[in-house]
């Protein structure tokens, strides 16, 4: 272990501000369920917007990331278009508006505004709340394998075991050490509630900063004095049918079997599945996290916009300088990784290894609070997601309706340990960070797609047809990785959409439509653009002053600019770490070109309401 009493003393200082932010704000939150879950939307888009970027900015996706980026080079830049990262633009350029003029608390609770307080309302409402907390309690094990991995390095088994009164299998290490450092984030997201966790977003955010800048320059260093030996095309983020310019061999062998072993080698098809998926996902609308929650807690629709543009834009830029500051590191040094786990090569290993063996006395207590942070702020936003489901779509609704502020307070106190102790035992049973991350992103995000992309945009679809369209999505999510288990998660996503459109369609035909009130309200309060015709030649005949939504192609438009500029700020620091000179100015005026025509065709024609 190299952590000095330098080193411990930030980290503790770093806990125990979070704790503080956490007294401090308790009575804010306990003011009403609105203050608690959504900050009484009185919080600023670009504090909401930090925060939001603090808790993408994760542990465990970061351990992925520099993995992809050592092993696949400028092509990994592509690889996170498997969550996919772009759906920041759909949210920034009109999605994010559509639900924030909803005006709830939850996207459980969003459900009655477009199909009505009906039976099949009812079970529509039901699915969604069963979908946010498995999504949550997945994404709270992978935040918690991520961290006990992370942990290990630093502080390793056979300094600890002595003082543990009990046996533990080398394989749930990990798992301890996530439950030691969980509990600090479980504690100012129970007691301060939204607002406690911005605040807390944005002091991580800082630290985090202030770390990815250390870890990039001293990468520059190094590389001032060291030659990077990688393949022929690491450099360049292109590609064809497959990755022929990625040979590691003897370079570092090990690698071809990693690549091999990820199921990325058919790049090309690889990457038009991500599309196809990412489109689908993007135009479905958040899934229902702790960005969801953001989006929710601003102000207005106009600054949640402003607030989904604003992630990117503070997120990629200072995430993929220390990204590639790591993986420049562990490429140079890459015999001095210990990389080693149960007698394995781990090559989730390289972030924390790297840190262990490179970064100096007194940074490393920055860098290893910064990192605690990322953990925290996911931790923290996710959590604070799953009690908003169980309190407000699930007490609230259907346990005790009357309940007063002191029962709220305490059933969010309840639920928030309670949801930290599943995530627990949820995490125990997973193998690693990429095996819970291919499952979110794939398989369940599979399932979530097309009853949400048709609640948006097709007028006919109703709550049956939704929860329809979600069992018949959720139930292969749960099974087929069993079933295909040698297959990566993405390649059967096609197989999980035709089911799913099988059960929405089903589900809608075979039932009434829903009522034309409901329907005609809710188009006019979210005013979207789609296969809406009916209700629209219906609400203008009632309101003639009435200004349907045109803005289809416009919009298209802007999402395209919008992600070209968000790859270029991806693409950016990861060259202006390995030095190479030209693409960082290619890079540098392809986000000023998209962001300049975006100010005119996004930034000055958001709506107001």
């Amino acid at each position: 272990m190299k952590l000095t009493a330098i080193d411990i003393i930030i980290i503790f200082v770093y806990l125990i501000s979070t704790v503080v932010i956490g007294l401090v704000l308790k009575k804010v939150a306990q003011k009403s369920k609105s203050n608690y879950l959504l900050g009484g939307n009185k919080l600023p888009w670009y504090m909401l917007g930090l925060s939001n970027a603090s808790g993408m900015f994760d542990i465990s996706g970061t351990m992925w990331l520099v993995t992809l980026l050592f092993v696949y080079g400028l092509k990994s830049i592509w690889i996170p278009w498997l969550w996919p990262v772009f759906n920041q633009i759909f949210l920034m350029v009109f999605l994010s508006i559509w639900l924030r003029r909803s005006k709830v608390t939850t996207g459980a609770e969003w459900i009655n505004t477009r199909f009505g307080r009906t039976r099949d309302s009812n079970l529509s409402h039901g699915v969604v709340v069963i979908f946010a907390l498995m999504m949550c309690l997945g994404m709270l094990a992978y935040g918690f394998i991520g961290l006990g991995k992370f942990m290990m390095i630093f502080i390793p088994w056979e300094m600890v075991s002595p003082y543990i009164p009990f046996a533990i299998s080398e394989q749930y290490v990990p798992h301890l050490y996530g439950i030691a450092f969980t509990i600090f984030a479980v504690f100012y997201a129970v007691i301060g509630g939204m607002t406690s966790i911005v605040w807390a977003d944005v002091l991580q955010y800082i630290i985090m900063t202030v770390s990815a800048i250390l870890i990039g320059v001293l990468a520059m260093k190094a590389l001032a004095v060291e030659t990077l030996v990688v393949p022929e095309g690491w450099a360049n983020p292109f590609f064809g049918n497959n990755l022929n310019d990625l040979n590691w061999t003897g370079i570092i062998d090990e690698v071809n079997a990693k690549i091999a072993s990820d199921g990325y080698s058919l790049f090309m098809i690889f990457f038009m599945m991500m599309i196809f998926k990412g489109v689908l996902v993007s135009l479905a609308g958040p899934a229902p996290n702790y960005d969801m929650q953001k989006i929710l807690s601003t102000k207005s629709p106009k600054e949640a916009a402003k607030m989904s543009g604003f992630v990117s834009v503070v997120l990629m830029p200072i995430r993929y300088f220390m990204i590639a500051g790591f993986a420049v590191l562990g490429l140079l040094y890459y015999d001095k990784l210990n990389l080693l786990v149960a007698g394995q090569i781990d090559f989730e290993q390289i972030l924390p290894s790297a840190i262990a063996e490179f970064v100096p006395v007194g940074f490393m207590g920055l860098l290893l609070a910064g990192l605690l942070a990322a953990f925290n702020s996911t931790f923290a936003g996710t959590l604070n997601a799953a009690q908003a489901y169980i309190v407000n779509d699930i007490y609230l609704r259907y346990v005790k309706p009357s309940a007063n502020n002191i029962q709220i307070r305490n059933m969010n106190y309840i639920t928030g340990v309670a949801v930290v102790l599943v995530s627990i035992v949820f995490g125990l049973y997973a193998q690693d960070v990429n095996s819970v991350l291919q499952w979110i992103v794939s398989a369940l995000y599979g399932s979530y797609v097309v009853s949400n992309v048709l609640k948006w945009y097709w007028w006919r679809f109703n709550g049956y047809g939704y929860f329809w369209g979600m069992v018949a999505g959720l139930i292969p999510a749960l099974i087929f990785p069993y079933i295909f288990s040698e297959t990566l998660d993405l390649y059967y996503f096609p197989w999980l959409l035709l089911v799913s459109i099988a059960g929405a369609l089903l589900g809608t035909f075979l039932t009434k439509p829903t009522k034309e009130e409901t329907l005609k309200e809710f188009y006019k309060t979210v005013n979207p653009w789609g296969f809406w015709g009916p209700i629209k030649r219906k609400v203008m005949e009632e309101d003639p002053s009435f200004v349907p939504n045109k803005n289809f192609k416009m919009d298209m438009f802007n999402v395209l600019l919008g992600t070209i500029a968000q790859t270029a700020l991806v693409a950016l620091p990861i060259y202006i770490v390995i030095k190479d000179t030209l693409p960082i100015w290619i890079t540098i005026i392809i986000t000023v070109i998209c962001g300049f025509i975006l100010k005119k065709t996004w930034w000055d024609k958001l709506p107001e309401e």
